[in-house]
C-alpha cells in the first residue's frame, strides 16, 4: 500500500476508537450514574499523566528545553481558560439550569487539537517509515482507548445524551484525519513542534482546573476513594505505557 493510503486507514482506524463510549449506551441509567465520576476521574489521571509522560517529553525532544517552550505550554495552558470564560459567559450567563458546563465543549475543543496533533506526527512517521508508523499508531492507540472513555464520560456528566456525545466526540476525533492528510500535503515544510507544548498545557488545564475539582467534591468518604484510585489508574496507565511501549 501507499503511503497515503496507510495515513488514511490509520487515520480512519483512530477515529473509530472514539466509538468505544458506545459500550455505555447498553448500561442502565443507574448503572452509568454510578461511574460517571469514576471515568471523570480517570480522564483527568490520563490527561495530567498524557501532558507528563508524553507530551511534555515529545516536545522537549522535538522543540528543545529553551524558555519559548514552557511559554507555549503556558499559551496552551491560559488559552483555555480564556476560553472557558467565554463559553461560560456566552452560555450560563443567564444561570439556566439546563445549560451544559462549558467543560464539554473544552473536552471536545481540546480532544480535536490533541488528534489533530496526533495525526501530524504519526503520518510525519509513516512518511518517514512505514514500520515505524505501525509501531508509532499502535502506541498513540493504547493511549487513546483510555482517553475517549473518559472524554465521554465527562461529556455525560455534563449534561450531554448518550447518543449526541458519541456522535461528537466521533466528529472530534476526525481531526486525526485532518492532521495527517496536512502533514502528507506540506511535507514536514510547516513547523509546527510548537503545538505540542500548546496541547499540554490545554491536558494540564482541563485535568487539573476542571475534571479534579469536579471528583473530589463528595462527601461520601468511599465515593472519594474510589475516585482517586480511579485517577491514579488513569495516570499509571500513562506511565507504563510510556515505560513498556516507549512512548
Amino acid at each position: 500500500m501507499s503511503t497515503l493510503t496507510w495515513i488514511i486507514g490509520s487515520s480512519l482506524l483512530m477515529s473509530a476508537i472514539a466509538m468505544v463510549g458506545s459500550v455505555t449506551l447498553i448500561l442502565k441509567e443507574s448503572t452509568l450514574q454510578r461511574i460517571i465520576l469514576p471515568l471523570v476521574a480517570f480522564s483527568a489521571g490520563s490527561l495530567i499523566g498524557g501532558a507528563f509522560f508524553h507530551m511534555i517529553p515529545a516536545g522537549l525532544g522535538q522543540y528543545g528545553s529553551s524558555d519559548s517552550f514552557f511559554v507555549w505550554i503556558i499559551a496552551g495552558f491560559s488559552v483555555f481558560f480564556a476560553l472557558e470564560q467565554l463559553l461560560h459567559w456566552h452560555h450560563c450567563h443567564r444561570a439556566s439550569a439546563s445549560c451544559k458546563q462549558p467543560l464539554t465543549y473544552l473536552i471536545l475543543i481540546g480532544d480535536g487539537l490533541h488528534n489533530f496533533i496526533g495525526g501530524l506526527a504519526i503520518a510525519g512517521i509513516f512518511v518517514t517509515d512505514i514500520r515505524l508508523g505501525i509501531m508509532a499508531w499502535l502506541v498513540a492507540a493504547a493511549h487513546e482507548v483510555p482517553q475517549e472513555l473518559g472524554d465521554f464520560g465527562v461529556l455525560i456528566h455534563g449534561g450531554w445524551g448518550k447518543r449526541k456525545a458519541l456522535s461528537f466526540n466521533v466528529l472530534s476525533a476526525l481531526t486525526f484525519l485532518a492532521g495527517g492528510l496536512l502533514t502528507y500535503v506540506v511535507s514536514f515544510n510547516m513547523d509546527i513542534s510548537f503545538l505540542i507544548p500548546f496541547a499540554a498545557g490545554n491536558f494540564l488545564y482541563i485535568g487539573a482546573s476542571d475534571l479534579v475539582p469536579e471528583v473530589r467534591k463528595h462527601k461520601d468518604l468511599g465515593v472519594n476513594i474510589v475516585n482517586f484510585i480511579s485517577f491514579l489508574i488513569g495516570v499509571s496507565l500513562m506511565l507504563i505505557i510510556k515505560i513498556s511501549l516507549g512512548a
